[in-house]
């Protein structure tokens, strides 16, 4: 796939995690519900579609139908498919797979984090992206990698922007230019987003920055418009929030809501690149699977 956005790209990218939703989720979603569920989110209109994961199914059972699920997924009508893998037998997997676009991977400011996410440490989690992306390009897929942790950490670990800098820095050397700035836990401050995305922007002007924002919903429109007025352009979320990392704490910190996004593109006249009406039937839809 190349990696290009078209002259006539909308002003926002968003992209839809129904993975991130489901992957804590304690009751066991059926492959039926899920494949139903994902091709309606197909039909919204999202630029990318966070529809599954390629890791041990002892760690994330309710993902371990990824496979079947995305070989069932209606015609993405431009939307791309993305996954997450944890190490080069999901990798495999996840590239000789019809379906999917992009390879996404774990990287935590955290060391405490990347080991209980990959079961690696950082300096191993970096040798495994690098061939990650070496099997991207030789099977025309994306790699791109989440900088988890990035505003900090439960372990009382270092953070700081220069640390995800440099980070970002090591882990573009094999030609890897997307990456999801993430608050996993939800700590990061307007002050503290807006500060690391400038400087992102910054110091590597051309490569792609996304939000992929851990938060209460009293905390959504400061934390959009932080990262939209440092030049963020490109945004993770779920609708109803519903989610997170099922390995970061005890208690999940729901995602950015689809909604709440919505809203921030109506307040701020941002062009918004949605089909309201598919996205109110996959609204219903997630009422009867996530029971909210």
């Amino acid at each position: 796939m190349q990696d290009t956005l078209s002259p006539k790209s909308p002003d926002i990218f968003i992209t839809e995690c129904p993975r991130d939703a489901m992957q804590g989720f304690k009751n066991v979603i059926p492959t039926s519900q899920k494949i139903d569920y994902l091709n309606q989110l197909l039909k919204v209109g999202y630029d990318t579609l966070d529809a599954g994961s390629f890791v041990s199914h002892t760690s994330v059972p309710q993902l371990a139908d990824t496979e079947d699920v995305l070989s069932k997924l209606e015609d993405s009508k431009g939307t791309k498919i993305s996954v997450i893998v944890g190490g080069m037998r999901g990798a495999m997997q996840a590239a000789n797979h019809e379906r999917v676009d992009i390879l996404g991977f774990p990287f935590s400011i955290s060391e405490n984090f990347q080991i209980r996410n990959t079961r690696k440490g950082r300096i191993d989690a970096l040798k495994v992206i690098d061939d990650i992306q070496n099997l991207c390009v030789a099977k025309g897929k994306i790699c791109t990698v989440y900088i988890s942790m990035a505003f900090g950490n439960p372990y009382t670990e270092a953070y700081s922007d220069d640390l995800v800098l440099d980070y970002i820095d090591t882990i573009s050397k094999n030609g890897i230019s997307r990456f999801l700035i993430s608050d996993t836990i939800g700590v990061g401050t307007p002050e503290q987003i807006h500060s690391l995305f400038t400087k992102c922007f910054s110091a590597f002007p051309n490569f792609q920055f996304s939000a992929h924002f851990h938060n209460p919903v009293d905390k959504s429109y400061d934390k959009l418009k932080a990262a939209w007025e440092a030049g963020c352009r490109h945004f993770d979320t779920a609708i109803k929030g519903i989610g997170g990392c099922p390995f970061a704490t005890d208690e999940l910190i729901g995602n950015m809501p689809t909604e709440q996004i919505i809203n921030f593109m109506a307040i701020e006249k941002i062009n918004n690149p949605l089909n309201l009406h598919h996205f109110q039937v996959a609204y219903n839809k997630a009422k009867d699977i996530f029971l909210f």
